[in-house]
C-alpha cells in the first residue's frame, strides 16, 4: 500500500512513523522545514499532563497518549519528555486550579497540595500573598517538540519512507486517490491522510463550517538572574489559576521559559494560518504582565522573543476526521494535538490500515475508551 500523508507536524509524523511500522510506503509532503517552525508543532516545547480539566474523556485517554510516546522513546533510542511533573495554583474558589484537582481525583492520580509558603519555598518564583493553594502532580512536563520532528524525521528516513519537506500541496482529490503538488505534478496512492493543521481550510473549504484557524501567541522570557537556578529544575506550571488559561514550560533539554495563554486567541484574518504571523512588539508585554499573579516580580522577566501560532478548533473543542474518498482528514483542536501526538499517529494508521474511520472519530472525540487493538 502506498499512503501519502500531509503536513509533517507531530501528527502526520507520527501517522507515518506507525505506518511504516508496519509495512507501508509512506511519502511525507511538507510545505515548510522539517520540523516546520510555522507550524503548531515547530515550537520549543509543548506540555502532557494528567489533568484536563471538566473534559472527562479525554483525561481518560491521556494515559493511552502517554503509552504511546513510551513506544516512541523505544524506537527513537531517548526520551524527549522533560517528565519533571507539572503544578496548578488556585487563586480563588472555583478557579481553573481547582478544576485541576478535580480532573485529578475523578481519576485517582495522585498529587499533593502545598500551602502558600510551602510552595513559594519550593518554587521561589512565586508570590505567597497572591493564591490560596498549589498542587503538584508528578507526572508529565515538557515535550521537546523539535528534538522529537528532528528525531521522527531521522527514524523515518532511515526506514525507508519518502520525505518531501518545502514542497507544497495545492489539491488532494479524494475520488481519485491523487495529490497534486504547487508546481501541477500529480502523483497517485492508494489512500492519503491530510495532517495540514492550520492550512487544512486550503485544501478542504467546505469545512470551514466545522473548523475555525486562530492565532494564538506565546513569549519567551529570561528570568531574574537569581531565580534562573530555580526556573531550570521547575515543573511545567499548568495552571497559574484564576480565569486565565495560563500556562508556563520552564527551561528543559536546551529550551527557554515560555509563558502562552488562550486569552489573547482571536480569529486569523480570512482564516488564512499565514496571515499577521509578525507578532507585534506590545504582545509580549502584554502576554507577560497576565502571569502575575501569581509570580513575584513579573515585569523583571526580559521578554526575548514573542511568537505566532496558528490552530484549528472545532465549536466544541474536540479533534475532527472526515473522510473524503481515499482520503482521511484529521485535525487536531484547542491545543489538544501534541500530547496526544503518538497516540493520534497510532490511531489514524490503524484507521487507514482497517478502514474503520468511525471507530477514529469517536476516539478522537474521546467517545470510545476500549483499547487499541495490537498492530
Amino acid at each position: 500500500m502506498k499512503v501519502a500523508v500531509i503536513g509533517a507536524g507531530i501528527a502526520g509524523l507520527s501517522t507515518a512513523w506507525s505506518l511504516v511500522k508496519q509495512g507501508v510506503e509512506v511519502t511525507l509532503f511538507e510545505q515548510g522545514s522539517i520540523p516546520n517552525p510555522l507550524s503548531a508543532s515547530g515550537d520549543q516545547h509543548r506540555l502532557i499532563r494528567r489533568a484536563y480539566g471538566g473534559m472527562d474523556g479525554y483525561a481518560t485517554l491521556i494515559n493511552e497518549a502517554f503509552a504511546a510516546w513510551d513506544e516512541l522513546w523505544e524506537d527513537l533510542g531517548e526520551s524527549h519528555l522533560a517528565n519533571r511533573g507539572v503544578i496548578a495554583i488556585n487563586q480563588y474558589p472555583n478557579d481553573l486550579g481547582l478544576a485541576f484537582v478535580g480532573s485529578m481525583r475523578r481519576h485517582g492520580h495522585p498529587f499533593t497540595t502545598l500551602r502558600p509558603e510551602e510552595a513559594a519555598e519550593r518554587y521561589p518564583f512565586l508570590d505567597a500573598g497572591t493564591f490560596r493553594e498549589a498542587y503538584h502532580s508528578p507526572d508529565g512536563g515538557p515535550l521537546l517538540c523539535q528534538k522529537i520532528g528532528a528525531g521522527l524525521a531521522a527514524w523515518l528516513e532511515r526506514h525507508g519512507a519518502t520525505l518531501r519537506p518545502n514542497t507544497r500541496v495545492a489539491a488532494v482529490d479524494g475520488t481519485a486517490g491523487t495529490v497534486t503538488l504547487a508546481g501541477g505534478e500529480a502523483l497517485a496512492f492508494d489512500k492519503t491522510v491530510v495532517t495540514a493543521g492550520a492550512w487544512v481550510l486550503q485544501l478542504f473549504p467546505e469545512l470551514a463550517d466545522r473548523l475555525t484557524v486562530c492565532r494564538t501567541i506565546a513569549v519567551y522570557v529570561a528570568p531574574p538572574e537569581d531565580l534562573r537556578a530555580a526556573w531550570d529544575v521547575a515543573p511545567a506550571v499548568q495552571s497559574i489559576g484564576g480565569i486565565l488559561s495560563g500556562y508556563i514550560l520552564p527551561p528543559a533539554g536546551g529550551t527557554e521559559l515560555k509563558f502562552a495563554a488562550g486569552s489573547l486567541r482571536r480569529l486569523a484574518r480570512n482564516g488564512d494560518a499565514d496571515a499577521d504571523r509578525e507578532a507585534l512588539p506590545e504582545e509580549g508585554e502584554t502576554m507577560r504582565n497576565l502571569f502575575a499573579p501569581p509570580l513575584a516580580r513579573v515585569k523583571d522577566y526580559a521578554i526575548l522573543r514573542t511568537i505566532t501560532c496558528a490552530y484549528t478548533f472545532t465549536e466544541d473543542l474536540r479533534f475532527l476526521s472526515q473522510p473524503a474518498g481515499k482520503a482521511l482528514i484529521v485535525s487536531p483542536c484547542s491545543g489538544h494535538g501534541y500530547k496526544f501526538g503518538a497516540a493520534v499517529g497510532r490511531r489514524v494508521a490503524d484507521a487507514v490500515l482497517d478502514g474503520d474511520a468511525d471507530r477514529l472519530s469517536r476516539w478522537l472525540r474521546a467517545e470510545d475508551f476500549s483499547p487499541r487493538k495490537a498492530a
